[in-house]
């Protein structure tokens, strides 16, 4: 069960980052925001470099890199933008539908297919998530995707993340997270950064930064060692109570509405996530 502890580590610091990162970054843009994000991962990640295997690289290493990088850019400049456009309780949430969405890529690229009670609960994943958007009306939730912004960009996020998720596990199994990591997240900073030497670069406070980083990092390593343990579509799910960590921070921290309504949605995904873990 060492996964489940680590994909839970995984969602709390997510969460944490977007909070800070919403509450600190809200005057840049998102691709400075994006930029920044990944860019205080990289003195926490370099370290792990020389912990790694000199065995992880290879031909198809790179080949997985390369269907990788163009896809995790636009979801990364996507998530940024949502989360500054639209409250993190009502945006963060749609991010379940991700596991939903891998049930089809983790069946093409890995072979992974969940059982009954893995489906069943990330249906409940996906539903909570339904709900957290839910105003009154069965189709309430579509108009809210359709009226606001950031919940139209965290659905797309949602569809590239399935595809992300189930290819990094792929190049993961290849390699090894210490190698992948820190490689991966430099090319990352590198290309979010081209544009905006183009332009003054604008440098938010240093310490607030390096906070960002360290729940980034963290993030991140969980997220690797777990997915490596379990099937992909489990581990995301599990991932996705992110958003009950980001209602709560969103009511407590930054004031936003809705707070009984999206704390009862994000319980149907924990149940959904109980029945992974116990019955998946």
């Amino acid at each position: 069960m060492i996964w489940f502890s680590l994909a839970l580590i995984s969602a709390i610091s997510w969460a944490t980052a977007d909070y800070l990162t919403k509450k600190w970054y809200f005057f840049l843009t998102p691709l400075e925001m994006a930029f920044w994000r990944y860019f205080w991962c990289l003195p926490f990640l370099w370290p792990f470099f020389f912990l790694a295997p000199s065995h992880c690289s290879s031909l198809e290493f790179w080949k997985g890199i390369l269907k990788l990088l163009p896809v995790e850019l636009l979801a990364t400049f996507f998530y940024a933008a949502s989360i500054r456009t639209s409250p993190l309780s009502l945006t963060l949430p749609f991010l379940s539908f991700t596991p939903l969405f891998m049930t089809l890529t983790g069946s093409l690229l890995l072979g992974e297919r969940p059982s009954e009670w893995g489906l069943g609960g990330i249906g409940l994943v996906a539903f909570g998530g339904y709900l957290l958007g839910w105003e009154g009306s069965l189709f309430s939730s579509f108009e809210v995707i359709r009226r606001e912004r950031g919940v139209h960009l965290m659905m797309v996020v949602a569809g590239l993340y399935a595809w992300t998720s189930v290819m990094g596990k792929k190049v993961l199994l290849i390699s090894h997270p210490f190698f992948f990591g820190p490689i991966y997240v430099s090319l990352l900073v590198f290309f979010l950064g081209v544009p905006l030497f183009f332009r003054p670069l604008r440098l938010p406070p240093i310490k607030k930064g390096l906070l960002i980083g360290m729940f980034m990092t963290l993030m991140f390593l969980c997220q690797w060692i777990s997915i490596l343990k379990v099937q992909a579509s489990y581990m995301i799910a599990v991932k996705r109570t992110s958003p009950l960590f980001g209602v709560l921070y969103g009511r407590l921290f930054l004031k936003e509405e809705g707070f009984k309504r999206r704390l009862f949605a994000t319980s149907l995904m924990v149940l959904g996530v109980v029945m992974i873990t116990l019955l998946g």
